[in-house]
């Protein structure tokens, strides 16, 4: 009961808040803002009510539901944080939260900690494993980097934990720093930036790359901006894509920020239905060649459910399409870390869950 009274209490909070002050100017003057809402470099393909009819029966009375979750516990590693100060190291933790150790510097990318993606923790899509380690076992924490505000991407509970035990400042797209500051982020903590702008944290170049997708915690979306990020530090690179679907930019952020050491790439939670603002696998591969990426870490998978593609089933599409394209992949275990430039061979761990 406590636990529904709490939950209750944070409902409003969670939903976020508006743009205002030179928040809402800054918003104003972005290119990529159409006075109303923020726009992708082309149009997003409308939802038709035909297409919203076929998704509803599909999640909810669709054949073989049970092939969307794992047919058993989710191997997780749970190890103590190790603190390198060079090199390039990569932990995925599920879903798009993980952990970029790049010389030196530690940055965690849409950390969502939380059992469930949604504004009350009593509803909406849960996890299919626990988180591999707590926060509180991630060790020192640099930069945490936000790609857009959805719930699986910005979490109030993780914000408000990470707030309390470390320092580090939150890089985010314009307008969701407006979120943070209601959830009582310090303003010195927050950097907001549009398309191409950077910011340089603990030795890092983080610069907001474009992406393909929307934004939106409540009735209205798109007030937010939503990005990809370059991660570019003194001897290496990292490209993560937040999600997005395929489009040509990423072809001009491998020529402009690449090549990358490695590139951390949204490939689940695809569907006909939605061909322009999540990647399939494939596309995935794709957009790991034109960023010109020299290791292929798929995320956005495995964690909650939130298509109707079998659960398995974006590992094996991604690791069967680099193999073709002969592009080095990694497809860890959540909570496994790995060294970029050494990487190990993929074995089909999650093959015995599909």
């Amino acid at each position: 009961m406590r636990k529904t009274v709490a939950a209750l209490r944070d409902l409003p909070a969670a939903f976020g808040a508006k743009a205002a002050g030179a928040r809402a100017e800054r918003v104003r003057r972005s290119p990529q803002f159409d006075g109303k809402v923020f726009r992708n470099a082309a149009p997003r393909l409308p939802m038709t009510a035909a297409s919203m009819r076929t998704i509803f029966r599909e999640m909810f009375f669709g054949e073989h539901r049970e092939l969307r979750k794992p047919g058993g516990a989710v191997p997780l590693v749970a190890a103590a944080p190790v603190e390198s100060a060079d090199g390039l190291h990569l932990t995925w933790y599920g879903h798009a939260s993980a952990l970029v150790e790049l010389d030196g510097a530690r940055v965690l990318l849409d950390p969502v900690w939380s059992d469930r993606v949604s504004p009350a923790a009593f509803a909406g899509p849960r996890r299919l494993h626990e988180p591999p380690v707590p926060l509180s076992g991630l060790g020192r924490i640099d930069a945490v980097v936000i790609s857009h505000d959805h719930y699986d991407h910005l979490d109030l509970a993780t914000v408000r934990a990470l707030v309390a035990s470390s320092s580090a400042p939150f890089l985010v797209p314009l307008g969701v720093g407006a979120h943070l500051e209601r959830w009582r982020v310090p303003a010195d903590r927050i950097i907001e930036l549009d398309w191409h702008e950077e910011a340089t944290v603990a030795g890092v170049r983080f610069v907001a790359t474009p992406a393909q997708h929307f934004s939106g915690r409540g009735i209205t979306n798109d007030d937010t901006l939503w990005t990809s990020w370059a991660l570019l530090g003194p001897e290496h690179r990292v490209f993560y894509s937040g999600d997005t679907g395929y489009f040509d930019g990423f072809a001009a952020i491998g020529e402009a920020h690449g090549p990358f050491d490695a590139a951390l790439i949204q490939i689940g939670a695809y569907a006909p239905q939605w061909p322009d603002i999540h990647m399939t696998p494939e596309e995935g591969v794709a957009a790991g060649i034109d960023v010109r990426a020299k290791l292929l870490v798929p995320v956005h998978w495995a964690t909650f459910q939130l298509a109707m593609h079998p659960w398995g089933e974006p590992a094996d599409r991604v690791w069967r399409e680099a193999k073709a394209a002969d592009l080095p992949i990694a497809i860890p275990r959540p909570g496994e870390r790995i060294d970029a430039t050494e990487p190990p061979p993929v074995d089909g761990w999650w093959q015995a869950l599909s």
